[in-house]
């Protein structure tokens, strides 16, 4: 709470400088950042909050922020949304504070050079809290600290930070610091946790509630788990793993960075239906529980996952926590570097596992499904104010940054590229670095152009368009040449780039280094080699482009791909074929004759789950309902023979995964029911409540006689309380009355109903499900109208997100037509990046529906 001062105080203050500064605008400009940093050094934050055991019940805190001023006679700003009454004392005394849009302005007549102390008696605002009936967490990327307590709230900013939480008794509490001192009295514990080294406010945070707490040391080292989870036998099974994991990435980054772990102690948060997989608070990471405490039945691809997640989220604690970007528009180098680092990192502890095949499909196919369209957006963003820095988040960042990062250690050599990131984090630790303090370094270790390379690749938006000339004479091949060309023509951008080109022969394959240099690339070494089955340019998954096939190669694709003899190049080959239907150059039905040729053929894990994944979005998108009926019974088919021949639980929890998600006909949907009622067993996989969560809801969608039975008995199934009240809160989009899910949908226009992140967008993706997708039509112009709400309310994904869950399940026309509509009555001063979320989202809508 903070007691404002009358405005003319603050005027006659501010008459006495030599220079008049009006109060900042909403949100933190740029402008606002660049001047506080010249101006503060050597911050330190003293916070304390107390928190109620009712939820609805007010947080109140103080905090103490103290620094070094270097230029007093200007007025002074801190962030701070809430701006509701109480006191601020300013080096001692009492200090009138004005208020403005998300920000406490101190006077010159407050301040001084040198050492400041300011002081701050506030009511927390709840946006960023994650309340919750038994527990609370902070959030506060990018830079929401500001919608909690007052602060400076921008990366380059970086703080000391001591804290100290009183929580109700029996509640545990976790920050960055460790617990240097606890005490109880009156049903109440207080804790104080020691002093970090220097954080961003984003990476500031604290969690507190009933949690259960494990432990476990690992080469030396204690690490401590807080989670919620009420099967024991869930903890028990993943709770070595987990440790583990966490364990062997710190030893691989203490390696490869040659710096040790930088943050003392390590926890880590599994939050139930966290909004993200995890975020990086140093020496106090949250994560999604789902993600980390698997099933019986997880996938390969969901073991896998974990680790990656984990690997992710350690090596956060070298980039991006150590070094920390200056400003929101560089957040990509944090997340590129983690992704990037992960992927070598899980190498070691999967190695029956083709990593390269992991490494195209966990990156290529999310990049393209953005970079395709009109709403791309460049690595590198423009931004002006950080109240839009979770727009920038997305794909581009998470996906194509690791391919481009691969390409820049490629041009580099991997031993150099190292040395330049370990000279990079000395040099920066504890501080802040911008992308060209990175090229600066690398640049001296080799002489290619990196300002040229990295304006293509990390500051302009869109992927090349790379085409094959195949010249045949004599039957063997005179001349194979890949040319390039912009999509956005008035532009004529080109990208240089190592390629792969791989040829297919009856004997086998054979794989041809290439090189594009100003849109062209001569494969010499294929000139005299006899005339190809086919010519696939993304070879071995090196290149980054809209690959566009010749038709010889194309035709030999589609009918052969499964007789290809290596697992890595029939994925490219798959990612390739998925990019051509999308393009119009090959049909959706033909995808799907070769989905169901190749699934039974096919050897590879990895493979046929991508398959798996292509053919439901096929066959849920890009078929009309007509034709999916068709189709439906050979689909059906394949799918039960695949889960009966799997050959271990993981493909097994595959191939039942996707025959539950499209099953339509009476007799599986009727053998699905007998299975969720347990009366039925699928050899070989065992299911979890998860699963029996899942198959009730698909039930339900899918409207069985005993849609309302099923619903309520899985909800007394349900144990845990966080996931039971998941699936009541999920229930209404679930339910065969329009009317009920219309109100569901209402619902969602109340900031309160959509707190809980994770079980909204669930709740919305039923509701325009494709087997209600006409019904649900009617819902798709609100959902626009509230994405600016939704980005100012939300967390950083969930716009996009948002919009995914309300476009996915359609493909009609009129679905199209509202949203063109929509963008086209759009005022002049939209938000242009949330423009380019509903033209991405609405990218295989607009495909279709052509």
């Amino acid at each position: 709470m903070v007691r404002l001062g009358a405005l003319c105080l603050l005027l006659l203050a501010m008459q006495s400088s030599p220079r008049v500064d009006t109060p900042p605008g909403p949100g933190i400009p740029l402008t606002l950042a660049t001047e506080r940093a010249e101006r503060i050094k050597d911050l330190r934050y003293d916070l304390s909050f107390t928190i109620p055991a009712e939820q609805t019940a007010r947080v109140s805190g103080r905090v103490i922020v103290t620094f070094a001023l270097t230029d007093a006679t200007r007025p002074l700003s801190l962030d701070f949304a809430p701006v509701k009454g109480g006191t601020v004392v300013a080096n001692g005394e009492p200090a009138a504070a004005s208020a403005s849009p998300d920000h406490l302005t101190i006077g010159p007549k407050h301040l001084r050079e040198g050492r400041n102390t300011i002081a701050i008696d506030f009511d927390a605002g709840d946006a960023a809290l994650n309340r919750n009936p038994e527990f609370l967490y902070t959030l506060f990327v990018p830079a929401r600290a500001h919608l909690t307590f007052p602060c400076f709230d921008q990366p380059d900013l970086k703080a000391r930070w001591t804290l100290a939480l009183d929580v109700p008794e029996g509640w545990e509490a976790v920050a960055n610091g460790a617990v240097v001192e606890t005490s109880s009295s009156n049903a109440r514990t207080r804790m104080r946790f020691a002093e970090t080294e220097p954080l961003s406010t984003y990476l500031f945070a604290f969690a507190a509630g009933r949690f259960s707490v494990e432990t476990a040391d690992r080469g030396g080292r204690t690490f401590r788990m807080l989670h919620r989870e009420t099967d024991a036998s869930k903890v028990a099974r993943n709770r070595d793993a987990i440790f583990d994991l966490h364990a062997s990435s710190l030893a691989w980054l203490e390696q490869y960075t040659g710096i040790q772990y930088p943050w003392g102690k390590f926890d880590f948060v599994l939050v139930p239906s966290f909004q993200f997989g995890g975020m990086e608070h140093a020496g106090s990471i949250f994560y999604n529980a789902s993600s980390l405490l698997l099933d019986p039945s997880a996938t390969q691809n969901q073991k896998l996952g974990r680790a990656s997640l984990i690997a992710h989220e350690t090596a956060h604690m070298w980039f991006g926590d150590l070094v920390t970007m200056r400003w929101f528009n560089d957040v990509w180098m944090k997340e590129v570097f983690a992704n990037f680092m992960a992927a070598k990192i899980v190498n070691p502890s999967f190695p029956e596992i083709n990593h390269e095949l992991r490494f195209l499909f966990a990156h290529y196919p999310a990049a393209y499904e953005i970079d395709r369209t009109a709403g791309t957006n460049a690595i590198r963003q423009r931004l002006d104010n950080l109240n839009e820095a979770g727009s920038l988040y997305g794909a581009i960042i998470y996906q194509k940054a690791p391919v481009v990062m691969r390409q820049l250690e490629t041009i580099v050599g991997a031993g150099a590229f190292r040395d330049g990131v370990q000279r990079y984090l000395q040099k920066h630790r504890f501080a802040n670095a911008t992308w060209p303090d990175l090229v600066a370094v690398l640049d001296e270790l080799t002489s290619e152009d990196l300002a040229a390379w990295s304006r293509a690749w990390v500051d302009e938006p869109g992927r090349p368009i790379v085409s094959t000339v195949v010249e045949i004479a004599n039957d063997q091949i005179d001349r194979l040449i890949l040319t390039e060309r912009d999509p956005i023509q008035a532009r004529s951008l080109t990208w240089s780039q190592r390629l792969q080109v791989t040829l297919g022969f009856p004997d086998g394959e054979k794989t041809l280094p290439a090189r594009m240099v100003r849109g062209r690339a001569a494969v010499a070494e294929a000139s005299g080699l006899p005339r190809p089955q086919f010519v696939l340019p993304s070879g071995r998954g090196i290149g980054y482009a809209g690959f566009e096939l010749d038709p010889a190669s194309r035709a030999y694709l589609l009918a052969h791909l499964p007789e290809i003899q290596d697992p890595l190049t029939r994925g490219t080959a798959w990612v390739t074929l998925w990019e051509e239907m999308l393009d119009g150059r090959a049909t959706a039905a033909a995808i799907l004759d070769l989905a169901l040729a190749a699934l039974p053929r096919e050897t590879d894990e990895q493979n046929v789950q991508r398959i798996l994944a292509y053919t439901e979005r096929a066959y849920w998108k890009f078929l009309r309902a007509a034709e999916r009926e068709r189709i439906a019974p050979r689909l059906e088919r394949v799918l039960r023979d695949g889960l009966s021949s799997a050959s271990s639980s993981s493909l097994k929890s595959a191939w039942f995964s996707s025959l539950r998600d499209v099953a339509r006909s009476e007799d599986v949907v009727a053998w699905l029911e007998k299975v969720w009622r347990k009366t039925e067993t699928v050899p070989g996989l065992t299911l979890a409540e998860p699963d029996y969560t899942t198959l009730a809801q698909q039930l339900a969608v899918r409207e069985v006689p005993a849609w309302r039975e099923i619903l309520d008995a899985q909800f007394e199934r349900i144990e845990n309380p966080d996931r039971k009240a998941r699936f009541a809160f999920v229930r209404p989009a679930l339910s065969a009355d329009p009317a009920a899910r219309d109100a569901f949908v209402e619902r969602l226009a109340q900031p309160a109903f959509r707190q809980r992140e994770p079980w909204v967008l669930e709740g919305l993706a039923f509701v325009h499900h494709p087997l209600r997708a006409a019904t649900a039509e009617k819902h798709i112009a609100p959902s626009l109208a509230l994405l600016r709400e939704i980005q100012r309310t939300g967390d950083i994904f969930f716009p996009k997100r948002w919009m995914d869950a309300t476009l996915s399940g359609h493909n009609s026309a009129t679905a199209a037509r509202t949203v063109r509509r929509f963008l086209e009555e759009l005022p002049p001063d939209y938000p242009d990046r949330l423009r380019r979320v509903i033209l991405s989202s609405a990218d295989e809508l607009f495909r279709v529906s052509r």
